[in-house]
């Protein structure tokens, strides 16, 4: 028996096939191999065609069946991951009013802020762990206030994993895990946040019905089968947003457990079991992939714009186009921790939450022209970088999140020594590097459903870890540069 998870991402969708009684990954597909288009027609904006996912998902599928030769009636559950905090709107006859409103999307910003105010910030936070923010329901009332028409002509509202689910089975349906992301759920109260809805004139018509993470959601129709190639009937039993979907795929479900991505930005991804606030909102709770009224798991995420960006921009900047990533880290080893006093602040690719929206652009300290070479500055890029992640992680503990172990994919920057072991060594913890990507994620979670694997745990127990950090034994030295990092970053922050 076989499982098919699809990961809805803005630049490409990813298919996975996994047998379902070895957990191993039988193929992956992509597609487009370039990224996809983001329409942008003004400043702050980003939106995409939902159909375009719909249509990339039947290449990916195409290209994985072609890669993977299988009996496609042995498909027993799919699973969807996608990118969060979209808005897709759908009339009456399933057809979509416009183009979705993407999670980079920035024009919400004011109108989310104005409600944070005029609710009262205790309220939010009690409620919705967050501020509306530029999330979803703020995104919704943009479109109320400035497409007054279009707006009268919606049937349900969506993310991206709810609409992709709804080609798939033709019903309308979301999650507590969805709606908490978009700012539509009430924790305190349980059920969708009715009081966010009324001060935004929202109807709670227009949520689709709740259901479980891991349930029948539905089977694939005869339509959707024939346009994906797969057989009709196979349940749809899973979906959620990327990064809890990531951190599942990672096998981080209970409290103390940490994922972490490290691509242009960077992501920490903690899980803790009581409702999690921090009153500067610079980190955003969510409910997890396990969360329960009775049994609580709160994914708490944060986000450093500015991490590998930086480094890809180092490498325009100062190497040659024969120069890779594994040359880079080996220059690096040429040259001692704390990059002889050479220090990089990364957070250069715009506002930072973590940094309460400033925007402070990158920052170069303590520059020698008679000592710094390439090499210190491939090294003190990739250790400012690990120091974000490390000032980021620390306000979470703060907070009040344990930090036990951390889990990684084997992608980006941890695929850096130097990288991942400063950040080990700074935290005091291991780091577990598992070979899995989102679409596998998805894939064994739709088992889940399908009553393969009795519980997530079950799902994910044989992770492989192909890799792990630790702390080393200049530990003392690396928690020296950190400081002196941090004081350099403060200064700034003054």
């Amino acid at each position: 028996m076989y499982l098919i998870g699809y990961d809805i991402g803005s630049s490409s969708i990813k298919a996975a096939l996994v047998d379902s009684a070895t957990g191993k990954t039988l193929g992956i597909a992509q597609y487009p191999e370039t990224e996809m288009d983001i329409i942008s027609t003004q400043q702050g904006w980003a939106e995409q065609q939902p159909e375009l996912w719909w249509e990339n998902a039947q290449h990916a599928t195409a290209k994985l069946l072609k890669e993977c030769p299988i009996n496609v009636g042995d498909i027993k559950g799919i699973g969807i991951s996608y990118q969060m905090h979209g808005l897709v709107l759908v009339d009456k006859d399933h057809q979509v009013l416009r183009p979705s409103i993407i999670w980079c999307d920035s024009r919400a910003v004011e109108i989310g802020n104005l409600s944070f105010k005029e609710i009262g910030e205790e309220k939010c936070l009690k409620h919705l762990l967050n501020s509306p923010g530029n999330f979803t329901a703020s995104k919704l009332k943009w479109v109320k206030d400035n497409e007054p028409a279009l707006y009268e002509k919606i049937h349900k509202i969506m993310l991206p994993g709810d609409y992709m689910a709804l080609k798939m089975t033709g019903e309308a349906k979301t999650t507590i895990s969805g709606l908490s992301e978009g700012m539509f759920w009430d924790f305190e109260e349980n059920g969708v946040a009715d009081f966010l809805m009324e001060h935004y004139g929202i109807d709670d018509e227009l949520i689709p019905e709740i259901v479980p993470t891991f349930s029948d959601q539905g089977r694939l129709s005869g339509e959707a089968a024939k346009f994906l190639g797969l057989t009709s009937g196979i349940p749809v039993g899973y979906r959620a947003g990327d990064q809890p979907n990531n951190a599942m795929s990672l096998n981080v479900l209970n409290p103390g457990e940490i994922a972490a991505t490290g691509g242009t930005s960077g992501v920490v991804y903690g899980v803790v079991d009581k409702p999690f606030i921090d009153d500067k909102t610079r980190v955003n709770s969510f409910a997890h992939v396990n969360y329960t009224k009775e049994n609580p798991r709160i994914g708490v995420l944060l986000c450093v714009n500015g991490a590998g960006i930086q480094y890809s921009w180092m490498r325009q900047m100062l190497a040659s186009d024969k120069v890779s990533y594994n040359d880079m880290e080996k220059m690096i080893s040429s040259v001692a921790v704390n990059s002889d006093g050479l220090r990089i602040i990364p957070f250069g690719n715009g506002a930072e939450r973590v940094l309460q929206n400033k925007d402070t652009g990158g920052h170069i300290i303590n520059i020698q022209f008679n000592r710094h070479n390439k090499a210190h500055f491939y090294r003190a890029a990739l250790e400012g970088i690990a120091y974000s992640f490390i000032y980021g992680v620390h306000i979470m503990k703060s907070l009040g999140l344990n930090t036990n172990v951390m889990r990684v994919g084997n992608d980006n920057l941890f695929q850096s020594n130097v990288f991942s072991t400063t950040i080990a060594s700074i935290l005091d913890c291991e780091i577990e590097m598992i070979e899995t990507t989102g679409a596998v994620g998805a894939a064994k979670a739709a088992g889940i459903a399908a009553n393969i694997y009795a519980t997530p745990e079950e799902a994910f127990e044989e992770v492989e870890v192909i890799k792990s950090y630790q702390s080393v034994g200049q530990a003392e030295v690396y928690k020296n540069g950190y400081e002196i990092w941090k004081s350099d970053l403060e200064k700034i922050l003054k």
